[in-house]
């Protein structure tokens, strides 16, 4: 039963049936997008259920309150709610098969957007939503009623502004700001009265009305509401003719909701949606969270130096191209020392879900648990620096000479593990230096330097297993795929025969940098919501991994490294410390070193395969082998070389006699 039947059966009877329907609205807070922020305030991703920016009305064009007034409720202004002039007007023409028109004042309009906007955002299925055509006469009483006590507690510009942020203008489109954007490329307030009259015209039917798929009934549809305006006096006769003679002008500004629609970083941008996700502050679970992020327009200020993420970005598809045949993948990623923000997350594919070569929503600098690849990938000699620290701390010293001949060790050796109990066993092992002639006695520190396989080993064998793995531990490095600490079951976690990501590997070396105190990675700083109220956010939590002595004396050798320029490394102009990594075959490849402000990962390998990169075409150049110090290493180099100087980058400290 339509609302203009209602009217026909008399005053008394309506006013008997609305007195037992409810007579308060409860508005609530609009659905909001959220933002993502960089450290220096860009701009980085929006989410959003609905594509919303709320504005207040003197930051809305008067033509675009003239164009939705005109063509929606010309009365507007001069009912209560319920136009019962408007309604016997509808009942007339309805009747008469000349035109159907609605009853519905912009008040009614409102308070049924209101409903479905509630409905919506507390979970319920689109089939439930009570949608123009689908509503039953209590429906329609409801809205009535609703209608007159929101025009006792709001003034007509307040239910015109709420209104005017409400309404749906097309797909995900709603409100009158995110509209001007994405049609004109303007704010609300820069409005024409032909670009308002089209957005006004829209919200009678958004499918139907839109510019893009339907641009001759949109223009239409335009011109009915100029000539609406016109009648009732909002513009002249010459403004009409103006804009009547336009075109529709659209200026396209589509937002993507996520981060594949960031602007930058978008694999940073997913580690932040990720954190968001797995933390008890944004909800009790992940689908309010999930709503939370979509629908509560929060301010999420994160760590991202925007500056060290344009080098990053540059640097890498500088060795390893987006889309390069050779279907390698590249990654660099920075931690600060001391607080453990990330301050860049780049690699060279495209955030997508769509398949095709260099697309991937995987993200190569993180464990799986975060978006990663299903293992992470071996960090090779990456590792070697723990055994060096492990020796350290158990009374040892950087002069001590090894023996570093041996390239095999029997099943059934004596390895020290007293974590695994006295029966512990383990399986013969053999392996090899990356070169010939290193199968001799040396220093600890000769060894770091020139990665000697056979040097580690050799301190291994003196140590326990477990201290080994210990110190690892306290310094943030567990495996990539489920983030538990390296097995000990077999001695080759030493030459990092274990997945790791990029980011543990960053944040690890960092605690060297930072005098032996591990930081965890943190990524946001601070979240607010609309409202202003704070989340819980924990940042980066500080402890001490390692003597600051130990870090001294394990960063000397590796400072030595870069000093040394092997291969595409070379100094970057401040005191820096570094260690390379390569696996067996050259499946992987890692550069990792620091300075007193930057500590960045660099890695270059094969992400969906385990191939070698050795002797195939990457970015044009074919190399008979690839170790750390190539593609990696030049990564790592020309993005420190650029970067290292816009935070600390201080003198190492001396390393104490008593561990020389």
């Amino acid at each position: 039963m339509p609302m203009a039947a209602v009217a026909a059966t008399g005053t008394d009877m309506a006013v008997g049936v609305l007195d037992q329907l409810p007579d308060e609205l409860e508005t609530g807070p609009l659905d909001e997008g959220s933002e993502i922020y960089s450290a220096d305030g860009v701009l980085m991703a929006t989410f959003y259920a609905q594509n919303r920016v709320p504005v207040e009305l003197d930051e809305m064009s008067q033509s675009m309150k003239d164009a939705i007034v005109s063509i929606e409720d010309a009365r507007f202004y001069e009912h209560n709610g319920i136009d019962f002039k408007g309604i016997a007007r509808a009942v007339a023409s309805n009747a008469s098969g000349s035109n159907t028109q609605g009853a519905s004042t912009l008040t009614m309009q409102y308070v049924n957007n209101v409903l479905i906007s509630r409905d919506v955002a507390s979970g319920k299925a689109g089939s439930d939503l009570t949608l123009s055509g689908t509503k039953d006469l209590g429906d329609k009483l409801r809205e009535a009623k609703l209608a007159v006590a929101v025009e006792k507690e709001y003034s007509k510009d307040e239910i015109l502004e709420g209104y005017l942020n409400i309404v749906l203008f097309s797909g995900q489109t709603y409100g009158v700001e995110a509209a001007a954007r994405s049609f004109f490329g303007i704010s609300a307030a820069e409005l024409t009265p032909a670009q308002s009259a089209m957005l006004a015209g829209m919200v009678q039917s958004p499918s139907h009305y839109n510019p893009f798929t339907n641009p001759e009934g949109t223009q239409a549809r335009r011109d009915t509401v100029l000539a609406a305006m016109l009648k009732n006096g909002k513009i002249s006769q010459a403004e009409y003719d103006e804009a009547v003679a336009t075109g529709l002008d659209l200026n396209p500004q589509t937002v993507v909701s996520g981060c594949t629609g960031a602007e930058t970083a978008q694999y940073f941008c997913s580690y932040v949606e990720q954190t968001v996700l797995q933390s008890e502050a944004f909800g009790a679970d992940v689908k309010e969270r999930a709503r939370l992020l979509a629908r509560g327009g929060l301010t999420i200020r994160t760590t991202l130096d925007s500056r060290l993420q344009s080098q990053a970005q540059k640097q890498i598809e500088a060795q390893v191209p987006v889309g390069d045949p050779s279907g390698a993948g590249s990654a660099i990623v920075s931690v600060e020392p001391g607080t453990g923000k990330i301050l860049a997350m780049a690699q060279n594919t495209e955030y997508t879900p769509e398949p095709g070569s260099g697309k991937t929503q995987l993200n190569f600098n993180v464990d799986a648990g975060m978006g990663g690849t299903p293992y992470g990938f071996q960090p090779g000699s990456t590792m070697k620096p723990f055994t060096t620290a492990a020796w350290l701390a158990a009374g040892h010293k950087l002069g001590d000479t090894i023996d570093a001949t041996r390239t095999s060790y029997p099943a059934g050796f004596d390895w020290k593990a007293s974590c695994l109990g006295a029966n512990a066993e383990f399986d013969a092992w053999k392996f090899k230096n990356a070169s010939e002639g290193y199968e001799k006695k040396m220093t600890v520190a000769e060894g770091l330097t020139q990665s000697v396989n056979t040097a580690t080993v050799a301190q291994a064998a003196q140590l326990d297993l477990c201290d080994i793995r210990d110190t690892a531990t306290r310094m943030g490095v567990h495996r990539a795929v489920d983030g538990e600490p390296l097995e000990v079951t077999s001695p080759s976690f030493v030459l990092g025969g274990q997945e790791v990501s990029p980011l543990t590997m960053a944040s690890a070396y960092a605690a060297f940098a930072a005098g032996g105190e591990y930081c965890t990675p943190t990524a946001i700083t601070e979240v607010t919501d609309r409202s202003g109220n704070d989340y819980d956010v924990a940042g980066g939590e500080c402890t001490r991994a390692i003597s600051a002595d130990v870090a001294a004396a394990v960063t000397e050798p590796l400072q030595k490294l870069v000093e040394g320029s092997p291969g595409s490394i070379h100094p970057i102009g401040v005191p820096a410390a570094a260690k390379t990594g390569t696996t067996d075959m050259s499946e992987q490849t890692w550069t990792v070193g620091y300075t007193t402000g930057i500590s960045t990962a660099s890695w270059v390998g094969n992400w969906n395969s385990y191939s070698s990169l050795n002797d195939q075409s990457i970015n044009g150049v074919t190399r008979s082998y690839v170790d750390g110090s190539a593609l990696a290493g030049a990564q790592w180099t020309e993005y420190m070389s650029s970067v290292a100087k816009l935070y600390g980058a201080e003198s190492f400290p001396s390393v104490p006699e008593s561990l020389r």
